[in-house]
């Protein structure tokens, strides 16, 4: 009972990690109106998965394995901890969704993790958790300076003569390829908190945990995305076409590095970090200050509130058996 429960939970968590994180590939593009709504959805559904399957295996080992000693608890409370990290991740995920705000699906996941394995007093990896908070600091950094820097060039490269005469054609090859780009590294990078507890607990492949997480992820993508996606194409601040390129290009080259290592780091911090990059050459009047405040508040409490209700769940569901 408890093993299929796991097994839902992690659809569940999937779900929702595409509901809420699919607007961080195809959010800004979308907002420029250079892309539909339609045809982003299919590019990141395509995509999303593809990168999952096929180089998802790098972060769903540290999810899975990385961050507590899942090997020195007993079954029972190895799949009492699956349990209450995924539904708890999930849940705030949800709940953040539904207030149309892009959250860190890794903070969630790593906070879930930490609070579930204070409950249960097992050997929880700090070292290995304080390197992935620092990288959730540097994420955003990183990709505001990265867009500054593309912003900058790509705007040079659309004033020249030859580009100018064929702008409509290269923009659309631009963002179509952007977005495929960021949504495989979302893939590649996100599927782990949805599927790597399945990994650690559960005895799954990296490609089977990878293949359902995939699969959950576009359901959620399909039936909620939207919602997430009104908020980063529109609500944070007016995008051109050369800020869309250059924020695609910023976030998904941030992701590739972190994934190569196996760091699970934020999507949303690093689309919405280099949004903030162009956002800054264009003037800082050009964003929604009081949006983006709410954000960063949201992104710093979403690891303790994961963690918190993961470590309450698990001790009530330890008292009861």
């Amino acid at each position: 009972m408890l093993t299929t429960l796991i097994i839902i939970a992690a659809i569940y968590m999937g779900w929702s990690m595409g509901a809420n994180n699919a607007a961080n590939c195809i959010g800004a593009n979308i907002g420029s109106r250079h892309l539909s709504m339609r045809t982003g959805i299919i590019i990141i559904c395509v995509f999303s998965f593809l990168g999952a399957v096929f180089f998802g295996d790098h972060v769903i080992t540290t999810i899975g394995k990385g961050v507590i000693d899942l090997d020195s608890l007993g079954g029972d409370k190895k799949n009492v901890i699956a349990l209450t990290i995924l539904f708890s991740a999930a849940f705030w995920t949800t709940l953040a969704t539904y207030r149309k705000f892009p959250v860190s699906i890794s903070h969630a996941i790593v906070g879930s993790v930490a609070g579930g394995g204070l409950a249960l007093n097992t050997a929880i990896h700090w070292d290995k958790i304080s390197n992935i908070a620092i990288c959730w600091i540097i994420t955003p950094i990183t990709s505001y300076i990265l867009a500054i820097i593309f912003y900058l060039l790509f705007r040079f490269l659309f004033s020249i003569r030859f580009i100018r005469r064929r702008r409509r054609a290269i923009i659309y090859f631009f963002v179509y390829v952007t977005s495929a780009y960021l949504a495989f590294m979302w893939g590649a990078n996100d599927v782990a908190n949805a599927t790597g507890i399945l990994y650690g607990t559960q005895g799954f492949s990296t490609v089977s945990a990878a293949s359902i997480g995939a699969i959950a992820i576009i359901l959620g993508v399909v039936t909620w995305g939207y919602r997430v996606i009104d908020t980063v194409g529109f609500k944070i601040m007016n995008l051109t076409p050369v800020m869309t390129i250059a924020i695609g290009v910023a976030s998904a080259i941030n992701m590739h590095i972190y994934t190569s290592f196996g760091i699970p780091v934020s999507t949303s911090h690093a689309a919405i970090g280099a949004m903030w990059g162009v956002g800054f050459v264009r003037g800082i009047k050009t964003i929604n200050l009081q949006l983006a405040k709410e954000m960063v508040i949201t992104w710093a409490l979403t690891p303790v509130i994961s963690g918190v209700i993961t470590y309450v769940l698990t001790i009530i569901i330890l008292f009861l058996k």
